[in-house]
């Protein structure tokens, strides 16, 4: 099978889908890997690297697009790229399915099968192919280098000639795979780190990180490993017994996200004028709306003599290592899939169920189909 890995073109991406690590795998398993020239550079990985892989550098992206049975990437491609993709090919990327599913109805059109990383159901056998999962462990850890850069204190307890250093108290809200490895990254930086989750169930795994677990008072269990949205309701009646907590805490840092929807507002305006001055709020959710009020996505603001920090593509501020780990993912999903040079797409299998979203010039997931004929953007 011909294997395309082309230089990602989305505005700040510095990924790349394929590391020469998994090059070598793909080749090993008697596929033809080329990679456009440069696709790696930014995330640490040169053209040689690549041929010494055992792949091939195509110097153009049309070259590459046309020859290709499979494409891999990181970002969902643009419009002029889709442009390029060869009817009968597949594609594997993040394609922000259920927020950008008018490139779901180009890729359809187009007569590509489209599989959206996103997409991979949170069940056992498919650990390894999971790139949210993998991708947030980027960010959580990112998200406290961030804050601790922000804050004008120490993050451990320092003893010294002049005196003792109190620790910074740092508060993450959410234990999903980027919070606790927030919580994981404050703790090892000596702080005293206390997590916050609707859902019960994950107090266990806090604690086990060495940070303490506050729950709210309304909880919520969803499906897939992920929290429900709560009822507008729900939302103030947690936001209020939050808002101590958020007081307390020298840096708190936000990762509550609902897929397809706006992120929940967490931390309200009052709440950043009860903190002290200095005190920095990290917005991991600002791609999605972001769950502090006066974030602005993209850009670190002062409100009340806070700082919000509300990074965009965080896992991108990281690309050797997320690509590494993204590269993985995908390698995990292409074995899957492809046996003996043949892709076999077998809807009954809940992985290749859950990832495909475009199949024979169709639209073959329930919800993005929903969504476009809706007129989703």
């Amino acid at each position: 099978m011909n294997v395309a890995v082309p230089k990602e073109i989305a505005p700040g991406e510095r990924r790349v889908a394929v590391t020469p690590d998994v090059a070598v795998r793909l080749v090993k398993s008697k596929n033809a890997v080329a990679v456009q020239a440069g696709a790696g550079v930014s995330a640490g990985f040169s053209d040689k690297a690549y041929v010494d892989a055992g792949a091939t550098i195509s110097p153009d992206a049309a070259a590459l697009y046309g020859s290709a049975d499979f494409v891999l990437k990181v970002a969902r491609p643009q419009d002029d790229e889709i442009a390029l993709l060869r009817s009968g090919s597949v594609l594997a990327a993040l394609l922000a399915p259920l927020t950008a599913p008018k490139t779901c109805a180009l890729l359809a059109a187009r007569g590509v099968t489209a599989l959206a990383m996103e997409l991979i159901p949170r069940i056992s056998r498919a650990q390894s192919m999971d790139a949210l999962s993998s991708q947030a462990t980027v960010s959580g850890y990112k998200a406290v280098i961030y804050a601790a850069d922000t804050l004008p204190k120490f993050f451990p307890m320092l003893m010294t000639a002049a005196g003792t250093i109190a620790p910074s108290k740092v508060l993450v809200l959410g234990a999903g795979v980027a919070g606790l490895q927030a919580i994981a990254t404050a703790r090892r930086l000596g702080a005293v780190v206390t997590g916050y989750d609707t859902r019960p169930v994950v107090k266990e795994q806090v604690e086990s990180l060495g940070a303490s677990f506050v729950a709210p008072p309304i909880t919520g269990e969803g499906t897939g490993g992920y929290a429900r949205e709560l009822t507008a309701d729900e939302q103030r009646q947690n936001r209020e017994a939050l808002g101590r907590y958020v007081a307390e805490n020298d840096v708190v840092i936000t990762t509550a996200l609902v897929p397809g929807r706006r992120a929940p507002i967490l931390i309200t305006d009052d709440m950043l004028a009860a903190m002290r001055a200095g005190s920095v709020v990290v917005d991991l959710a600002a791609e999605a709306g972001g769950n502090c009020e006066g974030a602005q996505p993209g850009s670190t603001t002062v409100l009340h003599g806070v700082s919000i920090v509300a990074p965009l593509n965080v896992p991108s501020s990281m690309p050797y290592h997320a690509s590494q780990l993204y590269a993985r993912n995908l390698w995990a999903l292409f074995d899957h899939l492809v046996k003996d040079g043949v892709l076999h797409l077998d809807m009954n299998d809940e992985i290749t169920k859950g990832v495909c979203v475009t199949r024979d010039g169709a639209i073959v997931n329930a919800a993005v189909a929903a969504l476009v004929k809706g007129g989703g953007a």
